[in-house]
């Protein structure tokens, strides 16, 4: 069976080509490790683009989406498996017992909450599961700044490199967060 994967990014593509060109590379290598793809379900932005580079090397990707943004995100209809869920959170829960890792790359408001909420997962202990943020081109310069000043104040404990590995070189990422397999 396959370790899954699971990517939170942007619906939209940034107005940075730079951007899609490297999530083209980082889905190649997702390929390369022998990994399955499960990420939000749509055919837009950065998610889209990199459900369709997985898919075009013939490999598994698996899709989670609210049933209220099929039409908003425009659900990909090419997938291996479309789940539709009720909610957010029911999202959320389902991606985090698909897969095996996670990684966030650049996104937005909503790819943060992602994040966020699985790192708290792992801090309070129902999970394990590596973490990554991929800090492509500094895109998460300001927030690994607010984490340091939220720890150096006392917010966010010492051991936060114990739940997310930060690297911004993706195979550097990805060799990383499966290396315990």
């Amino acid at each position: 069976m396959n370790k899954k994967i699971c990517v939170f990014c942007g619906s939209s593509l940034g107005n940075d080509k730079a951007f899609a060109a490297a999530a083209k590379e980082f889905s190649l290598e997702i390929v390369n490790q022998n990994l399955s793809l499960v990420y939000g379900g749509a055919h837009v932005g950065l998610m889209g683009l990199i459900a369709d580079v997985v898919l075009s090397q013939g490999r598994e990707v698996i899709g989670v989406i609210p049933k209220g943004m099929m039409t908003k995100e425009i659900a990909h209809e090419g997938l291996t498996k479309l789940h539709v869920v009720e909610s957010m959170h029911e999202r959320k829960k389902l991606m985090y017992e698909l897969s095996d890792y996670f990684v966030a790359l650049p996104g937005g408001l909503g790819t943060l909450d992602e994040l966020f909420e699985i790192i708290t997962w792992k801090q309070i202990g129902v999970h394990q599961k590596p973490i990554g943020l991929w800090n492509h081109n500094g895109y998460y310069d300001h927030l690994i700044s607010f984490i340091d000043k939220a720890k150096s104040l006392g917010f966010i404990p010492q051991s936060l490199e114990k739940l997310i590995l930060v690297e911004s070189d993706f195979k550097r990422l990805l060799k990383r967060l499966t290396q315990k397999d």
